[in-house]
């Protein structure tokens, strides 16, 4: 009886474990929360940015001494031709320069000439052996001195006269003025920006771009300039320079489109629109957050929308200056996880919190 009580034991014991390994197997995996996105080609035809029509040359000009203001005679959108003095300051000190190197080179000439005919007597005089060989070398040594002092007299004496040259700022090619910094009666240090005058004649337009821009910013990439009040002015234009880095605020690289043959109306300041010179293919973009890389593999998860159940996708991706774009493994539609891709499972149910956009 013991050893039938015992074999009925044993068996609802196995019983009881077998049903208990079966219920934990079938235990489903947890529903996890994860932020997505709906990936949706950029449309690179409507893609319009906001700039500024700018010169390409423009110069600070200021003074290289110190000095009081004392003319201005141009105000901002004054036309200026070469030459032209645009600036100046109190003169008093530099004339005074100039007077003081004038009279210490006379004083050096001077002295040369009276060495020089001292050195001439003392030739005459050994020739007739009424003087010494060292009275000879001491002339000549003191006309050495005398024409070394001429010569540094001369340099102090042309140094006043270009520093003079120097109280007057004098446009170095025709332009408009853009920016007055300075006002008469104020005292200007050297390199201090006075008056800025730019060549209307050579314009760009200058555009920040952001990183979510449909295509790669390359030199040469072709544009439609318009002005915002009249869009049918329009002129076509080329990148020409691209800014190496982004501003640390705002993101957004600055980018300068040189026109061809821009017309009148595109005068300095005025607010353009710039678009794409022609249409580029689609292009599907997805945030750095959802690619998951294994070994050389990059892999996304997609979300099944009826079952709430992701999947493990190959994709081939390629970055450049807009962010990652898909090159393949995923179609415009699909819904991505953003956030998580780390810890899921094939197959595992997911709950969409909220919607990110790449």
């Amino acid at each position: 009886m013991r050893t039938r009580y015992f074999v009925v034991a044993s068996t609802i014991a196995s019983a009881l474990v077998v049903a208990g390994c079966k219920q934990e197997a079938k235990a489903p995996e947890p529903v996890r929360p994860v932020l997505s996105t709906v990936i949706e080609p950029a449309a690179s035809g409507s893609t319009v940015a906001v700039g500024t029509v700018q010169p390409r040359y423009q110069t600070n000009l200021g003074f290289r001494v110190l000095g009081r203001l004392i003319a201005r005679p141009v105000n901002v959108g004054d036309l200026v031709s070469e030459g032209q003095t645009i600036a100046a300051i109190d003169p008093t000190a530099l004339e005074l320069a100039v007077q003081s190197a004038r009279a210490d080179f006379s004083k050096a000439e001077a002295l040369l000439e009276n060495a020089i005919g001292t050195e001439e007597r003392k030739r005459i005089l050994i020739k007739a052996d009424a003087t010494t060989k060292q009275t000879l070398d001491d002339a000549e040594q003191v006309r050495a001195g005398a024409q070394a002092s001429a010569a540094r007299a001369r340099a102090n004496l042309t140094k006043a006269i270009e520093q003079l040259s120097y109280a007057q700022v004098k446009a170095d090619f025709a332009g408009v003025v853009t920016a007055v910094s300075a006002d008469v009666g104020q005292v200007v240090s050297p390199g201090q920006s006075v008056v800025t005058v730019a060549r209307p004649d050579i314009r760009e337009a200058v555009v920040d771009f952001g990183a979510d821009f449909p295509v790669p910013l390359t030199v040469g990439l072709p544009f439609t300039v318009s002005l915002q009040l009249l869009p049918a002015v329009q002129v076509r234009g080329r990148i020409r320079e691209i800014a190496p880095q982004a501003d640390s605020v705002t993101r957004m690289r600055r980018v300068r489109i040189a026109l061809s043959d821009p017309p009148e109306g595109f005068r300095l300041g005025s607010t353009i629109t710039a678009r794409l010179g022609r249409t580029y293919s689609r292009t599907l973009r997805v945030p750095a957050s959802a690619v998951l890389k294994e070994g050389a593999d990059t892999f996304v998860w997609v979300v099944d929308d009826p079952t709430s159940t992701v999947s493990l996708h190959k994709v081939e991706l390629s970055e450049d200056d807009g962010g990652i774009r898909v090159a393949s493994g995923v179609t415009a539609g699909a819904r991505i996880v953003t956030a998580g891709a780390h810890s899921l499972k094939q197959g595992q149910q997911v709950r969409i919190q909220e919607e990110t956009t790449p």
